[in-house]
């Protein structure tokens, strides 16, 4: 009796121990915030090899998992030994799998870097005729409507008037002290464009590091799973033991499927903005097919961001294409968000558009283009998370966990649990 009692003394100051110890460390982070930002940056940069390699691995996982079933099923009928045919089967499907991603990353660049070369070149050079164009359309334009171009004139002159005074009050007092500020201003120059090569050689050897580790984590990650499960049941009770593992296989589902889903419909929607300006003829097509495929991998905002720098290159060669192609995007964007994106992806998610838009705009805007990609997925996880941590307390208090039974709901009678809707006037 003396040791269960003093088992529970013990249970709770060790439970009050980690709370406050939590509660402590929470107020650091939060005084210390920005030295923490810091270090987990500095930290991320350090892992960044490790980082590329998991996501390619992640990737690759589909392909690795196929060969190695498909390569060790055959080996087993010549090969008496289990474990080597395991091992040569799991040699062949790292072998594909990196076959396939140099593949596709060197085809792509083949198809993409003379195109593109070929389309900047050419903006680049007809960008003054292009220019004259416009000039002279717009020049049309308001003659045809006089009271427009009297009211761009006034605009003009007003912002011509602001733009002088700018000039005599900021770069005028400056003149005399130019040729001091040139050596400075130059050796910032050279100082940006080093530390952009030194950026770029780091991303270059992150990715080659990142490949190495991709090769050893897909032949290790179902080991790192196996000792991933024991961790869990060796550390929680067996009740959160299953739910641990249940959210990380929900967790896998959807990042999985949304992720892979997302890339596969991106691909099909560039091509086929591809085939749909060369049908139209176009220009740039390359090159405006490659930005609409890969800005329609962030959700919602992605077609948007891909069109307008695409419409301005299409503007600049003629405002009747330009029309074209405006009404091209907005039609194959109804179709990849009604038709397409449901067909590949399905309900993965599980959200409303709402939270898809909260979500994009939430994780945009604290991790840029990464947290625009996979803001739907995590916060799809973190949904299902809120929502199986409320349905735990509803079943605990012996309440209805269908959303249905709350629709109108007035109170709930304390006794007998019945639901007491609202009287209709």
């Amino acid at each position: 009796m003396r040791n269960r009692k003093f088992s529970n003394y013990l249970y709770w100051g060790i439970t009050a121990f980690l709370v406050i110890s939590a509660c402590i460390l929470l107020v650091f982070v939060m005084i210390h915030m920005d030295r923490v930002g810091a270090g987990m940056g500095f930290l991320a940069e350090i892992l960044m090899p490790v980082i590329y390699g998991a996501v390619l691995a992640y990737l690759l996982t589909p392909i690795y998992n196929r060969v190695s079933r498909g390569t060790e099923h055959i080996l087993k009928r010549h090969i008496k030994s289990e474990k080597r045919a395991r091992m040569a089967g799991k040699g062949a499907a790292t072998a594909v799998s990196l076959a396939v991603l140099f593949a596709v990353v060197s085809g792509l660049l083949a198809i993409m870097i003379p195109q593109l070369v070929t389309s900047i070149r050419g903006i680049i050079n007809s960008l003054p005729s292009n220019l004259y164009n416009l000039e002279m359309w717009l020049l049309s334009f308001l003659d045809d409507n006089p009271q427009l171009a009297a009211d761009a004139t006034e605009i003009l002159n007003h912002t011509g008037l602001q733009l002088q005074t700018w000039v005599n009050q900021n770069i005028v007092p400056n003149l005399a002290t130019w040729n001091e500020n040139i050596l400075p201003n130059l050796w910032d120059v050279v100082s940006t464009v080093s530390n952009s090569v030194m950026d770029l050689m780091t991303v270059l050897k992150n990715v080659f590091i990142g490949v190495i580790v991709t090769a050893y984590m897909l032949n290790i990650k179902d080991s790192f799973c196996t000792h991933g499960k024991k961790a869990v049941y060796g550390i929680f009770p067996l009740e959160w033991a299953n739910r641990i593992i249940a959210e990380a296989r929900y967790i896998h589902r959807v990042f999985g499927g949304f992720i892979i889903g997302k890339l596969l419909d991106s691909l099909i929607i560039g091509i086929i903005c591809f085939c749909g300006m060369s049908l139209m003829k176009l220009p740039y097509v390359m090159l405006v097919s490659v930005i609409v495929g890969v800005t329609n991998v962030i959700p919602f905002f992605g077609p948007f961001i891909g069109a307008i720098p695409s419409a301005f290159f299409i503007l600049l060669v003629s405002p009747v294409q330009c029309l074209y192609f405006v009404g091209f995007v907005f039609l194959l964007q109804q179709f990849d968000g009604n038709i397409l994106g449901p067909k590949i992806l399905g309900d993965s998610t599980g959200i409303s558009s709402f939270g898809v838009l909260f979500s994009i705009l939430l994780f945009g805007g604290l991790f840029g283009f990464v947290g625009m990609v996979i803001g739907v997925p995590t916060f799809a996880v973190l949904y299902n998370l809120a929502k199986e941590v409320i349905e735990h307390f509803l079943r605990k208090k012996e309440l209805s966990c269908n959303t249905g039974d709350y629709d109108g709901l007035d109170y709930i009678e304390n006794d007998q649990k019945t639901y007491i809707r609202k009287q209709e006037d």
